[in-house]
């Protein structure tokens, strides 16, 4: 009896072992079927009235299929991956043990959540195009959500990476490293706004691209400045970091005005596609679904308990939350295909261009800098709160001693 017991527990470990294996596997087989999602949805934007020309004669799709394609199209693609991962959403947002059904549900099963897939991505091509519509203002808000909680992840991960190189007596080579980096990060950061002046904003009519690199400058002086200040003290590392990534948010979002403006040295109005074009646009998806993956296994950045201890047999990751990123991410990806704008196509092979998506960049860019500056100040703030309630309180102690 007492050799068996032994045995038990070696071989639940190993079952547990097994189930987690499956488990992280599982993460990137749904970012495959995300994957190929997006490219179902370019394909239809672009292609799907010449290749699907039977769509034409469903009644939800109206006159020569119009509501099925272009927009339209990419819109019920997206709804159709919003429906998949929300069901699994709905199936496993309760799991937190490895051997219980719905983790399994989550890492087996493939053949039939084929079928789910395919019968999703089916569903909405007979659904009224004024439902879709609807679907698409609410498009807006889910891909708004998901930029958030993308801007939310981003900024934990520079933290973390801050913390992991800052000063220690004991790791004197990491410290040397991260200064290192740091310089790095904001010299990059300063030969991006010098470059931005110079390409997009060679004469003073360009006038919104000045105010957009200007400010994007002041933020990063700003940043850099708090970051310094003898009662943050956080170093430069995670301000460098984060003031590369809002110099990328702002030449993005001024690469996506549209071709016609004169303020934008680099991009020419095109009727061919060139090998560039679809290289860039090809980058483009791949970081749509990079950084949705990346955020949906970062569950831990968004949980108000960071003392739970982790035990053998729990999940590597919280599924529910998995699935619910991947279905805000299907609302975002419709968005970047159809440039936010509901009411007018795309070009071939183009993706997120449109005033639309310059001004939603331009407000992730601030946001993301308000978020990561109030990460810095909320410590300094509340410390100061507390030692003055703490003085009252000694205060009116005081008062009340005879």
């Amino acid at each position: 009896m007492v050799e068996e017991l032994p045995t038990a527990l070696e071989q639940k470990s190993a079952e547990c072992s097994v189930e987690r294996k499956k488990s992280l596997r599982a993460r990137y087989s749904y970012g495959i079927i995300f994957l190929l999602t997006n490219l179902s949805a370019w394909f239809i934007r672009d292609y799907g009235q010449k290749v699907f020309p039977q769509l034409q004669y469903l009644e939800s799709c109206g006159i020569e299929g119009r509501d099925c394609f272009h927009t339209m199209g990419v819109l019920r693609v997206s709804l159709g991956c919003f429906i998949f991962f929300l069901l699994m959403f709905l199936t496993t947002f309760k799991t937190s043990k490895l051997d219980e059904a719905s983790s399994k549900w989550h890492s087996r099963w493939w053949k039939l959540k084929f079928i789910l897939l395919i019968v999703s991505l089916a569903v909405p091509f007979f659904f009224p195009s004024d439902f879709i519509h609807l679907y698409g203002e609410l498009a807006r808000v889910g891909a708004g959500i998901f930029l958030v909680l993308q801007l939310i992840s981003v900024i934990q991960f520079i933290t973390w990476w801050n913390n992991y190189w800052m000063p220690d007596e004991k790791r004197k080579p990491s410290c040397f490293l991260g200064l290192f980096m740091s310089t790095l990060f904001y010299i990059a950061s300063m030969c991006g706004i010098v470059l931005m002046y110079s390409l997009y904003a060679p004469t003073t009519s360009c006038s919104l691209n000045i105010f957009f690199i200007t400010w994007t400058a002041i933020l990063l002086v700003v940043m850099m400045a708090i970051s310094l200040h003898s009662k943050v003290n956080r170093g430069l590392l995670s301000s460098g970091i984060m003031a590369s990534y809002i110099v990328f948010l702002c030449w993005s979002a001024i690469r996506s005005e549209p071709a016609t403006e004169n303020c934008n040295a680099q991009k020419q109005e095109k009727s061919n596609v060139d090998w560039t074009t679809v290289l860039s646009f090809l980058i483009a998806i791949c970081a749509i679904v990079m950084a949705t993956f990346s955020t949906g296994i970062d569950s831990q950045s968004f949980q108000f308990r960071k003392d739970k201890v982790q035990e053998e047999d729990d999940i590597p990751y919280k599924y529910g939350f998995f699935h619910m990123i991947f279905s805000l991410g299907a609302m975002y990806f419709a968005m970047l295909f159809i440039s936010w704008n509901l009411d007018s196509s795309a070009r071939k092979w183009s993706i997120d261009i449109g005033w639309a998506s310059t001004w939603v960049k331009i407000v992730n860019e601030w946001l993301a800098a308000t978020i990561y500056l109030w990460k810095l100040i909320f410590p300094v703030v509340r410390q100061t709160k507390v030692m003055d309630h703490e003085e009252t309180t000694q205060q009116i102690h005081n008062s009340a001693l005879p």
